[in-house]
């Protein structure tokens, strides 16, 4: 079993190295759920990192319909990660009724060719986990991402069960969203492939001073501490799924 950390510097994705994972989806974007990192993050991480690094394609935070221009910036974002070594992207498109938009999705996927697509947590807001696992595997896409349509991938295991006996064969099925060392067993045995995780710990930032007037947190606690993926959460989980 695959294990995916989704790392937001190039700390995290040392961590998650070090601690045994399989694959990183690197994103920026914190506080929005994930949006494309910089090039310069890729490079950096490409560099450092011999793990599969898959780069996380959107242009915003909010929902999945994208505009034309926003689909440009997709399509730029796609060819930059690809230029610069990447593995693989991280997207997806949806229409505005919540259904899975094969055409547009597919013309991505056929871009970002030979790297290989997974297909985001979009999916969880689509109205039909089965006609849109159809409608994904239409896109060419190698695997899913998702908590089976709950905020967590353990309220949502009845459904990733039901995904991954109907993908077998056809897609893989990762499970994310409050995915740790204590749930990891149940969600290995509901048949998932991967499982994805973020393993956040927070540190004293460097910074010494700060005034008391002025947060810039959003979903950081607060400005004096730095998110990263933690070492010790990594190897646990690790240790979980490999066990016999």
């Amino acid at each position: 079993m695959t294990i995916e950390i989704c790392a937001y510097s190039l700390e995290s994705c040392f961590n998650a190295q070090e601690g045994g994972a399989g694959r990183i989806e690197l994103c920026a974007g914190l506080g929005e759920g994930g949006t494309t990192p910089s090039a310069g993050l890729i490079e950096l991480v490409r560099q450092y990192i011999h793990l599969p690094i898959y780069v996380m394609i959107r242009p915003r935070g909010g929902d999945f319909v994208y505009d034309v221009f926003e689909e440009e910036i997709m399509r730029k974002d796609i060819v930059m990660a690809k230029s610069l070594g990447a593995d693989g992207v991280v997207l997806g498109i949806l229409q505005s009724d919540g259904r899975v938009d094969v055409a547009r999705t597919r013309s991505l996927v056929e871009l970002a060719s030979p790297m290989k697509v997974t297909f985001h947590r979009a999916f969880d807001l689509t109205p039909d986990p089965l006609k849109a696992l159809d409608d994904v595997i239409a896109t060419g896409a190698a695997r899913i991402l998702t908590s089976g349509l709950h905020t967590t991938a353990v309220e949502g295991i009845e459904v990733l069960k039901s995904l991954a006996k109907a993908a077998t064969g056809k897609i893989e099925i990762m499970a994310g969203a409050g995915v740790n060392d204590q749930n990891a067993s149940a969600l290995k045995e509901a048949g998932v492939h991967a499982l994805h995780l973020t393993a956040k710990a927070f540190r004293p930032g460097r910074q010494k001073y700060f005034s008391a007037q002025v947060s810039m947190a959003g979903e950081v606690p607060d400005e004096r501490s730095v998110m990263y993926s933690d070492l010790a959460q990594i190897e646990s989980i690790v240790r979980v799924v490999s066990a016999e």
